[in-house]
């Protein structure tokens, strides 16, 4: 094999490694963008539920041309509290709560007099004091800069239309662009109403002061009971309008996080592979230390930029495909193919540049290009396999693509070799398939072997690698030969060796003594 395929090879296998390592992010923040394609077509296809209405259906309701300005605002409200509900829950799912934001309208409750949500427990039972009501009110089309909003809507939620509410204590959620605003202007209220309440105490006028104080009471009890919702005004305006590009956006902005997770983990990773490579070929003196920690710092960005990739897209596809209309589809979603897909499609568009470059024909793309995309598809096969064995974040999903991928590429080689035997008889064919079922319930065997001494040794070793590692390529940068001693001694601890010297010092001292020791 020459350099460059093996290099390639190399690169795969790693990109493998990242995507399997990506498994539980991807999967965590796929779950949480699948809230928002549900809050636009109105269809969770997991759970074989429909809301009453999605953001499509409500971008569809009738405008009456000559109230379009209140029309628009109305139904901005509702889609308000659909995009309020999957960004509420999409951070539930991300920080691991199993609690659940409801519109009382998908409850079967709809147009409930007092509530527009809930909050459901893990069993699916409203939490009490969990209600709340959403007030998108106070724009106005004669203040188009919405100067006069956050009055306007006290006035309105003062109204007597409103009492019920403040009756049954419930949560109210308004714009959070008006949400410190509204505060805002009953502070002030209650500052005026304060000094009206002293001077009719002063005169006497007791009736006036039970008035005064009610109004007064009746702010505050606003003030404790408002909240902030998820989205603005403007939001809730763009989401009735453009609700495909709303839901895009909201996607993006999850999958972005979910790139910047994966790209710190993926740097760790590919830091760590290159750190340990580029040091044996300093040893070996096949390049200076210099050139070493520029190729450390290069293959640590290379990698963390496969990472973001990964986790990006990887949450985006994972979310569409978990409320797939397709059961197969959704069962795919639980595994960490939506990941891989980043894997194949980088390894394959190097293939095509090598063929397109003429470095290899055509028969060796196609070959190249089957053994990348087999061995990828197993890598998010065993991703599962290895989170499950090593229920580790990261550490888990990373073995196991790994390991799904190398024993996936070298079988496919090994059938393809010969398969491409021409005259190759039907019984060699048979017995060449007996032999690789033998092999497979051999590598099932070692795999069984491998997990549990992974089990037993990794999760205690794991953090001591990367300090050593760490310390490793910190001693590479600054030219410190102690540290760098220290840093791999540690790994002979953790591994139960014994250490033959810890400073360079004390390696000169056994040096010049002539006497033989063992490294």
């Amino acid at each position: 094999m020459d350099e460059k395929k093996k290099n390639q090879k190399d690169k795969d296998l790693l990109n493998a490694g990242v995507a399997g390592a990506a498994y539980e992010t991807v999967q965590r923040y796929g779950d949480a963008a699948k809230q928002h394609y549900v809050a636009y077509s109105g269809e969770d296809n997991e759970l074989g539920k429909k809301l009453v209405k999605g953001l499509k259906q409500i971008s569809e309701e009738k405008v009456n041309p000559d109230h379009e300005y209140k029309n628009i605002h109305q139904q901005a409200g509702f889609s308000a509290e659909v995009k309020d509900v999957a960004r509420e829950n999409a951070e539930k799912i991300i920080n691991g709560d199993p609690t659940r934001k409801a519109r009382m309208d998908d409850l079967g409750s709809v147009n409930h007099q007092i509530y527009d949500t809930v909050t459901l427990d893990v069993d699916g039972n409203i939490i009490d004091g969990s209600g709340a009501q959403m007030k998108f009110i106070g724009a106005s089309e004669k203040d188009p800069t919405g100067e006069g909003n956050a009055a306007r809507a006290l006035t309105g939620l003062k109204s007597k239309r409103f009492q019920k509410y403040l009756d049954a204590d419930a949560k109210i959620e308004v714009p959070s662009d008006q949400y410190e605003n509204i505060k805002k202007e009953a502070d002030k209220e209650i500052e005026k109403l304060s000094e009206q309440l002293d001077n009719q105490r002063k005169a006497g006028n007791d009736e006036n002061v039970k008035r005064i104080q009610d109004k007064i009471d009746k702010l505050e009890k606003i003030k404790k009971n408002l909240r902030k919702s998820n989205l603005s005004s403007d939001e809730a305006v763009f989401a009735r309008l453009h609700p495909k590009l709303s839901t895009a956006m909201d996607v993006a902005k999850i999958s972005h996080r979910a790139g910047v997770q994966t790209a710190e983990t993926s740097a760790i990773i590919g830091g760590s592979v290159s750190i340990v490579k580029n040091i044996v070929a300093v040893c070996k003196g096949e390049e200076e230390a210099g050139d070493a920690v520029k190729n450390v710092a290069k293959d640590t960005a290379t990698t963390a930029a496969v990472g973001y990739g990964t986790g990006f897209t990887g949450a985006a596809i994972k979310g569409a495909m978990q409320n797939s209309k397709s059961q197969y589809v959704r069962a795919l979603s639980k595994t960490n193919v939506a990941g891989t897909i980043v894997a194949v499609t980088v390894s394959a568009t190097k293939t095509m540049a090598r063929y397109f470059n003429g470095e290899i024909d055509g028969v060796e793309c196609l070959e190249t290009l089957g053994e990348q995309g087999t061995g990828m598809i197993a890598s998010s096969m065993f991703a599962v396999i290895g989170q499950t064995v090593i229920p580790i974040p990261v550490v888990g999903g990373l073995i196991g693509g790994m390991v799904g991928y190398a024993l996936s590429s070298a079988t496919y080689g090994v059938l393809v070799g010969s398969l491409k035997e021409a005259n190759l008889a039907h019984e060699e064919r048979i017995a060449i398939e007996q032999a690789c079922e033998e092999h497979i319930k051999m590598i099932r065997e070692y795999r069984a072997q491998m997990n549990a001494i992974i089990n037993e040794y990794l999760s205690e070793t794991t953090e001591i690698f990367n300090e050593s590692f760490s310390g490793i390529k910190d001693a590479l940068a600054i030219g410190d030969i102690d540290l760098l001693i220290e840093s791999s001694n540690a790994i002979t601890d953790a591994l139960g060796g014994n250490k033959p010297f810890e400073t360079m010092d004390e390696f000169n001292s056994k040096m010049l003594l002539g006497d033989t020791f063992k490294l």
